[in-house]
């Protein structure tokens, strides 16, 4: 049985991506980026592990571009394959905070903001 799509601070990715919608949480087949031990290639979680950040949105760089972690070769093939905007995301969250934007994501069943 699926999981529904719920609002939870805690569902927000290390990235800016909203797990509690994605469709590989809502199928039991992910654990969510942050209890994911498997996601240890992921250089975006291990940064943000190692300097205690919910999420890039607490990094004081500021340009996510400038940032090697953030902008590696895995990471823009993500976001070009899935039209995903990480960057639009940390952005929001830094705008209205994490408990606005998991609420934003669930009501709207995203998991992120699509790249324009």
């Amino acid at each position: 049985m699926n999981k529904e799509i719920i609002t939870d601070k805690n569902l927000v990715a290390y990235c800016g991506l909203y797990c509690g919608a994605c469709r590989s949480y809502l199928k039991r087949k992910c654990q969510a980026c942050k209890d994911n031990e498997k996601a240890s290639w992921c250089k975006v979680r291990k940064c943000c592990i190692e300097n205690n950040f919910t999420s890039c949105a607490d990094c004081n760089i500021k340009l996510l571009e400038e940032c090697k972690y953030f902008n590696n070769f895995m990471a823009k093939l993500f976001g070009f394959i899935f039209r995903s905007d990480r960057t639009a995301c940390i952005n929001r969250i830094k705008k209205i905070g994490y408990d606005a934007f998991a609420q934003e994501m669930a009501e709207s069943k995203r998991q992120t903001i699509k790249r324009k």
